[in-house]
């Protein structure tokens, strides 16, 4: 592997503009403040096929975004490559970009999970909302656990 990658990938997307669509960012922001070696946090308003390219020489890679469709502050699910409607749009799901990996012929994508992280208020110009402000703390209180370079991971 480059020196340059490091092997553990956070990919966060939202619009900080849009009240809880920052929870992804914000979870970003929060773990690169840590300073973890070999944690690289990269974010952008959304998933496109180009972001394929981030996943080279990667051991493994979290997904991050806002939930609108969640009853728990987070949920974690494993995923794997997969073509979807998605696809052939902008803005994709994490599923394709791991497709698009596959299809530019690096081989099988590093394992990958998605963490969704509940919100509530989407609005341009909103504020982060309290019920996300405390998701987001439960969700960096797995993330630590699932960035230690000694944790198996599991879908929660």
């Amino acid at each position: 592997m480059s020196k340059d990658i490091k092997p553990i990938l956070v990919f966060a997307w939202g619009n900080p503009s849009r009240g809880d669509d920052a929870l992804g960012p914000l979870f970003a922001e929060r773990i690169e403040a840590l300073g973890m070696p070999g944690v690289e946090c990269l974010t952008d308003f959304q998933l496109q096929v180009e972001h394929a390219l981030d996943l080279r020489g990667r051991e493994r890679v979290l997904f991050v975004d806002a939930s609108q469709r969640l009853d728990l502050p987070y949920l974690v699910t494993a995923i794997g490559a997969g073509r979807d409607n998605t696809f052939t749009t902008h803005a994709i799901s994490p599923g394709a970009v791991l497709h698009a990996y596959l299809e530019l012929g690096e081989g099988e994508p590093p394992p990958a999970w998605q963490l969704a992280i509940r919100g509530c208020s989407f609005e341009l110009g909103d504020p982060l909302s309290p019920l996300a402000a405390d998701a987001l703390e439960a969700a960096m209180t797995w993330a630590l656990s699932w960035l230690s370079p000694a944790t198996t991971v599991t879908a929660v």
